[in-house]
């Protein structure tokens, strides 16, 4: 049996005055209009904190340190058409710069949210990671049909 594999999505919850970033997805041909934390797939050669790092710099145009950022959750999301992933959620609280949106190709806006206010549009695997991370939880399982499934949403207590 072949070994599995599976796209790493880096994950970053930036955190201020108790509300989280999200971006607005658009022209990326999925999932447009939803909203998403700042994200984006591992690439060759560079490590998940890595990514964080490159992709907050690419997405919103802010300058991250490893010492900036904390492992908080990880999350293995299987979409409706069956398509999985792993995603590895990190935390910053401070960081260089005002976040803009910098791919506006790729994105409609940017807007802050509180935790227990999320919109509706809100990607369930953003979704799903935001709550997990507000429960203190480090793993879920979604949309494989376990019970790890997100939850109602309380105001985190970090």
């Amino acid at each position: 049996m072949p070994r599995y594999q599976t796209i790493v999505d880096a994950m970053l919850i930036l955190v201020r005055d108790g509300q989280v970033l999200l971006a607005q997805r658009q022209g990326t041909g999925y999932a447009d209009g939803c909203w998403n934390l700042p994200s984006g797939h591992l690439e060759e050669g560079e490590t998940i904190d890595q990514a964080v790092i490159r992709e907050a710099r690419e997405e919103i145009g802010i300058d991250l340190h490893p010492d900036d950022l904390r492992f908080v959750h990880m999350c293995h999301f299987r979409n409706p058409e069956g398509q999985a992933r792993i995603g590895a959620f990190f935390e910053a609280k401070t960081w260089a710069g005002d976040p803009y949106n910098a791919e506006p190709h790729k994105c409609a806006q940017l807007a802050w949210f509180p935790f227990d206010e999320l919109p509706s549009n809100t990607y369930p695997y953003t979704a799903a990671g935001v709550q997990d991370y507000v429960r203190g939880s480090a793993y879920a399982a979604v949309g494989w049909g376990a019970p790890a499934q997100a939850g109602a949403v309380a105001t985190p207590q970090r």
